[in-house]
């Protein structure tokens, strides 16, 4: 049952959330698009919470209910549908209150973020490059599903159709909360095309998914900079213009470099590249804060850093596998057109419940 203590923050939270309410359709606000879409924002996120709150006061009230009626009524068709119905809210209402419980868990304040994706060959050649080209394809699709917006910042191709490296940007609602467990080694099995003999071959790229920093969350000093311009090329160096157009941002502290060559105009290759310097900057950050928490107990559960296989994709049995959370989907076809929900979704709850467990075990 949920637990004593929840109940005033619940009536707060529902509190608040009516407040919001009436506050969104107020013209005061409406004029101001900035507290708007804060308000919304805030809006958004309280109304599932009150949503599960709500429909586990009814159960609730509708299980006290039940038991009422089974313990005075005088009919027996009566008491039968009782409990009937006090056995379904028995099983139930424990759920919805874990759900509740996994609502009321802190949030990542970059859960509401958009992204910066990079997808990277490893492993395997030609087959990487192919394989990184489809993943990308893959999230494409799955942004699309999920009414994202996906732009392809920038790529460097191969000729045989695939890219040694990818980076763009995924705006939407709740985009970091939803692809931030893709980041890891992804592996392939498969019969590559070139391959005569029709041996399975395993090759491996890496997917990065860094919550896109804004200018508050990263200050990056000028003096710390060096920009290069220079032409654009295309794959095998072929000329796309003959401007410097190109831009190469080196933050010097750190020595990360950032390349952007996707627009034809300087200054929106520039800003596109400091958007990506910021992103891996804050990653750089909470990468340090992860280490310095995780030393500890790093050597029990394991770095959990990039370089683990976090999923497998074969193929030839038409399945991929997360390992993480031991899941095997024999869809893989449907997977790689961005039918992602079910393993994402498992995912999120994994993890939800983990630090749910972590959290439940300090009290």
């Amino acid at each position: 049952m949920v637990l004593n203590f929840m109940f005033e923050k619940l009536e707060q939270i529902e509190k608040n959330y009516e407040e919001l309410t009436g506050q969104l359709s107020s013209p005061e606000i409406m004029a101001d698009m900035s507290a708007y879409a804060k308000a919304s924002k805030q809006h958004r996120a309280l109304g599932e919470i009150v949503e599960k709150y709500r429909e586990v006061k009814k159960m609730k009230e509708d299980l006290a209910g039940a038991l009422e009626i089974v313990e005075i009524a005088d009919d027996d068709e009566m008491r039968e549908l009782a409990q009937f119905e006090i056995t379904d809210l028995e099983e139930r209402l424990p759920l919805a209150e874990e759900d509740l419980k996994v609502l009321l868990l802190p949030k990542d304040p970059n859960d509401e973020k958009n992204v910066i994706l990079e997808v990277r060959a490893g492993t395997g050649g030609d087959e990487a490059t192919l394989f990184a080209a489809e993943i990308l394809r893959m999230y494409a699709r799955y942004a699309e599903r999920q009414g994202w917006r996906m732009e392809i910042m920038d790529s460097s191709d191969t000729g045989v159709g695939g890219i040694k490296d990818a980076t763009a940007l995924i705006e939407g609602d709740r985009v970091y909360s939803k692809l931030r467990y893709e980041a890891g080694t992804h592996r392939v099995q498969r019969v590559p095309q070139t391959e005569t003999s029709g041996r399975i071959h395993t090759s491996a790229i890496t997917v990065a998914v860094l919550p896109e920093a804004e200018e508050v969350d990263i200050k990056i000093d000028q003096k710390d900079l060096r920009i290069d311009t220079f032409c654009s090329s295309g794959p095998g160096g072929q000329s796309v213009n003959t401007t410097y157009s190109a831009v190469r941002i080196t933050h010097l502290p750190s020595g990360v470099v950032v390349s952007m060559q996707d627009e034809k105009s300087q200054i929106k290759n520039r800003e596109k590249a400091m958007r990506v310097l910021r992103s891996r900057l804050q990653e750089m950050e909470e990468q340090k804060q992860h280490d310095a928490m995780a030393s500890e107990r790093k050597s029990m559960v394991g770095s959990g850093d990039r370089s683990e296989k976090i999923r497998t994709y074969n193929f030839k049995e038409n399945r991929v596998s997360d390992h993480r959370i031991g899941m095997t989907i024999h869809q893989l076809d449907l997977f790689m057109e961005g039918a992602l929900d079910e393993v994402i979704n498992a995912l999120v709850t994994h993890f939800q419940t983990e630090k749910l467990k972590a959290e439940t075990a300090t009290v």
